[in-house]
């Protein structure tokens, strides 16, 4: 029954991104834009993007591998395997399927899940759906293991240096560290077309940004007054920024983030938030009789806001920001790599702290959601997975290529989506042993891929026949 699964939540993480990146401050001089506009007016530092040797699917491979190896969780013990992805590498077959190939070999095919798809929000399903199944009467004993997965591409111009990659496993189960309170949970859904990927011989999308911005803060609005409500009612007090020591947020670019949390402080202002000084209500107070489209387009609440929400910022936010800052949107990804960001940063403190997350997806689909964070038993204490995390050695053996060298690639891969009877250059000379990487796609379409050995000899191949 689902009492007897106490602390649901995730077990353990990791997180796989490309080596190579290219840094924004480059980017910004070879596009002619002026200085300071993707490092500050977007808030990114860098972005990684995949070789031709690298797609959602190795990523993914990668990741799953590693995270089953370095936990030393037996291949057996996964009964439900979920991915979040908007990545369309088939239109039928899902990514889950490939990764069966790891499951397969230990002779584990009953496992149940396949792929979640709307823009970045899939991720947040897949993890849900895990989480809701262990919590009941279906769940069978065994972990439900999770993967986000995207490379987020983008034709020249604005957009392109919102891009970024990466894959992320979760493993999920009971009397886990970090638990979901699973009664405070908040979603917004509604029909909009502000990010949408309609032309399907193209990997790059459709996008109207100062609508897709106005949603997302839409969307966060409405899920965070749903969980004030629902927390009211559960606790019998009111809920504000104040019951949380962290807020993480998807994140397509660090400035959004920022105003994201802005509008929260707004929105406990209006709700007249005990925490709140009276100089942070005087400075806001003029602006509670905007209307709610008025609001979401006025630049001096903008501006206010920010001010009066840096001290609370810097304190709840700021540490879960240097992985997005890094990557750039990694569309399912970004969410939980703020998330391992926080347990990079802050993973000596976390145990006992409540940590608000919000996930957001274009066309459009919205949850915020609640984790309680806990010790637990080796491999799964948060010290253990953020050694394992090992995000600063990740990102220190990184390469940075140079902005044409970027744009060479991206034409390489522009050409090649969709497309069939080709094989890459195979070099992984870039990849950290262990990593998988493409090797062909031949005349049926049928993908192969390569796992760098770990130590002298050949790659183990991993293939669909």
């Amino acid at each position: 029954m689902a009492s007897q699964q106490k602390n649901v939540g995730i077990l353990a993480l990791e997180i796989y991104f490309p080596p190579t990146c290219l840094q924004q401050e480059a980017l910004e001089a070879h596009d002619g834009a002026s200085k300071g506009k993707y490092t500050i007016g977007l808030g990114q530092d860098c972005m990684a993007f995949c070789s031709e040797v690298e797609d959602v699917i190795s990523m993914s491979l990668t990741a799953v591998t590693s995270l089953l190896e370095k936990y030393e969780v037996d291949p057996k013990q996964i009964g439900r395997l979920e991915v979040g992805s908007e990545t369309v590498i088939d239109k039928s077959k899902s990514i889950k399927t490939f990764l069966m190939q790891i499951f397969e070999k230990c002779g584990n095919t009953d496992i149940e899940g396949v792929d979640s798809t709307n823009a970045c929000y899939g991720g947040t399903a897949a993890l849900l759906n895990c989480v809701n199944w262990v919590e009941s009467s279906s769940w069978d004993g065994r972990y439900g293991l999770v993967v986000c997965t995207d490379s987020a591409v983008y034709a020249e111009g604005p957009a392109r240096p919102t891009g970024g990659a990466a894959a992320i496993a979760m493993l999920v189960g009971p009397d886990a560290p970090i638990v979901f309170e699973s009664k405070l949970r908040a979603s917004h859904m509604a029909h909009v077309y502000d990010f949408y990927k309609p032309i399907l011989d193209s990997e790059y999308p459709v996008v109207d940004g100062k609508l897709s911005q106005t949603c997302y803060l839409m969307a966060l609005d409405s899920c965070y007054k749903n969980l004030c409500q629902k927390y009211e009612t559960l606790e019998g007090k009111p809920f504000s920024v104040d019951e949380a020591s962290y807020f993480v947020f998807h994140s397509p670019y660090n400035k959004l983030v920022q105003k994201s949390f802005a509008r929260l402080i707004f929105n406990d202002v209006v709700r007249n938030a005990s925490y709140i000084d009276e100089a942070a209500k005087e400075k806001l107070s003029p602006f509670s009789s905007l209307t709610g489209d008025e609001s979401y387009s006025n630049r001096d609440l903008e501006k206010a806001s920010q001010q009066v929400a840096k001290p609370f910022y810097d304190a709840k936010v700021q540490p879960t920001t240097l992985v997005p800052k890094q990557i750039g949107n990694m569309y399912t990804a970004s969410l939980y790599a703020a998330f391992i960001s926080l347990l990079h940063n802050k993973h000596d403190t976390l145990p006992g702290q409540r940590v608000i997350l919000f996930s957001y997806g274009s066309g459009l689909t919205a949850t915020m959601f609640s984790l309680r964070l806990r010790e637990a038993q080796h491999p799964f204490s948060l010290s253990n997975i953020a050694s394992i995390l090992n995000v600063a050695g990740k990102l220190k053996a990184r390469h940075e290529f140079t902005p044409e060298k970027f744009v060479e690639l991206m034409k390489v891969m522009e050409h090649r989506y969709g497309a069939k009877d080709f094989v890459t250059s195979k070099d992984c000379s870039l990849l950290a042993p262990g990593t998988y990487y493409l090797t062909e796609v031949d005349s049926k379409y049928r993908r192969f891929y390569a796992q760098k050995a770990k130590d002298a000899g050949t790659a183990a191949l991993a293939n669909g026949h």
